[in-house]
């Protein structure tokens, strides 16, 4: 007994240690906050602009530098925002350029330019048909320890820098931006499901919408999966224009996520991870999550992961050896320039990521996933590096077979609305 209290403390040491770290880590860096101001173009200007819509579930704020708190509101809110990006000589690809002071600059800063307030979802409607990109939609959801403004001006950079011909949604749910509220943006995630599951399904039904590309990161990958999960057994199948899910470096349970991806149905959108085992930020999910494998710190190329992916037709794409300034190796999805500029290219497109024409550079490593009838062949090189806690210790995590799972019929009863 007196044993099993000592290990409980030393994991509660551990975990308030990689807290800590995780937090001088991942500090926002002292940019300013309350940027969602409008700020004026000065004419002529050799700004970008991206113009997109916003779907959240948080309180407002009742502050127009913030809009949005992170606190949970019932209603679904929408907004349009414009966000200025300073010419390309001016910042490096991959990098979302905070301003140092406010006002910002739109020459030299990520500025917002226009806010607007959609009344109605025939506003959002219109909004679309103006904005309309071949039909194409891209639907981002941020993940852990996000203010409203961190998601606008991480979508604004991803669409800018990837080239993506799409239209931009971004759905932000109920994040406090606290490194400690771990626990409260994770419930935030559950509370904003329903509200995911209606937006997707409003893009689906709507006549313009060709097809819709979600790109989920970190935590909203939970979300999403938790959405599409309900999509899936409430309507029989998941929407059809919904073609695409990015998972970027996905902080699932490995069992809970083969079980969502069941509950889904056979009719599933193509699924693409990022992953990568050097990601410092699921390293400390896995620890306060029961030392349990998370699905975006798998080696992909290393058995029994290569054949179960490939089997359920799911693609992975292995960033470990990417190289970027993020200090976690939790963001390089959206901050290497290849990879942002490889989403926008190929899977907006609706073009796989299995074919001979990839060629990253020797660190990726993109597992072919589906049968040998709709896919090319891809060689895929051997990375080994070890998922370490963030405090330099810990045991390799344990390998999950998600055989049975992922080829499981099983599907929960039909939930009705």
């Amino acid at each position: 007994m007196q044993e099993n209290v000592s290990s409980v403390a030393k994991v509660g040491r551990r975990a308030a240690v990689a807290f800590v770290a995780l937090s001088l880590v991942s500090g926002c860096g002292g940019h300013p906050k309350g940027v969602m101001t409008p700020v004026a173009l000065a004419q002529p200007s050799n700004t970008s602009q991206v113009d997109m819509l916003v779907a959240t579930t948080r309180q407002p704020s009742g502050d127009p530098a913030t809009l949005f708190s992170g606190e949970r509101s019932p209603t679904l809110s929408m907004t349009e925002v414009g966000v200025s990006i300073p010419p390309d000589s001016r910042r490096a690809p991959g990098t979302v350029q905070w301003p140092r002071k406010l006002p910002p600059n739109p020459e030299t800063d990520f500025a917002v330019t226009r806010v607007r307030e959609m009344a109605s979802e025939d506003e959002a409607r219109t909004w679309f048909r103006a904005h309309n990109k071949d039909g194409h939609v891209l639907l981002f959801v941020h993940g852990f320890n996000n203010r409203y403004e961190d998601g606008v001006f991480r979508l604004a950079q991803i669409v800018h820098d990837s080239g993506a011909q799409a239209t931009p949604m971004l759905f932000t749910w109920p994040s406090r931006a606290r490194v400690f509220d771990y626990n409260y943006d994770k419930e935030s995630t559950n509370y904003s499901r329903t509200a995911l599951e209606d937006t997707l399904r409003t893009l689906a039904n709507a006549p313009n919408v060709k097809d819709v590309t979600i790109l989920a990161h970190s935590m909203g990958t939970w979300l999403t999966m938790e959405a599409l999960r309900q999509m899936g057994i409430r309507d029989g199948k998941i929407a059809p224009k919904i073609e695409n899910v990015i998972l970027a470096s996905p902080d699932i349970d490995l069992d809970v996520f083969a079980k969502q991806w069941t509950d889904m149905g056979d009719e599933r959108p193509k699924f693409t991870i990022f992953v990568s085992q050097d990601d410092r930020a699921l390293a400390l999910s896995r620890l306060i999550s029961g030392d349990v494998s998370r699905l975006g710190a798998i080696d992909p190329s290393a058995e029994p992961y290569r054949t179960q992916l490939e089997t359920a037709g799911i693609t992975a794409i292995d960033l470990t050896k990417v190289e970027t300034d993020d200090g976690l190796h939790h963001g390089k999805f959206a901050e290497s320039p290849e990879i942002v500029q490889l989403i926008g290219q190929r899977i907006i497109k609706g073009q796989t990521l299995t074919d001979s024409e990839i060629t990253l550079g020797e660190g990726i490593t993109a597992v072919v996933a589906g049968t040998a009838k709709n896919v090319g062949t891809v060689a895929a090189a051997t990375i080994t590096a070890p998922v370490t806690i963030i405090e330099g210790r810990g045991a390799p995590p344990k390998k999950v077979n998600l055989e049975e799972t992922l080829t499981s019929n099983g599907r929960a009863e039909n939930v009705s609305r």
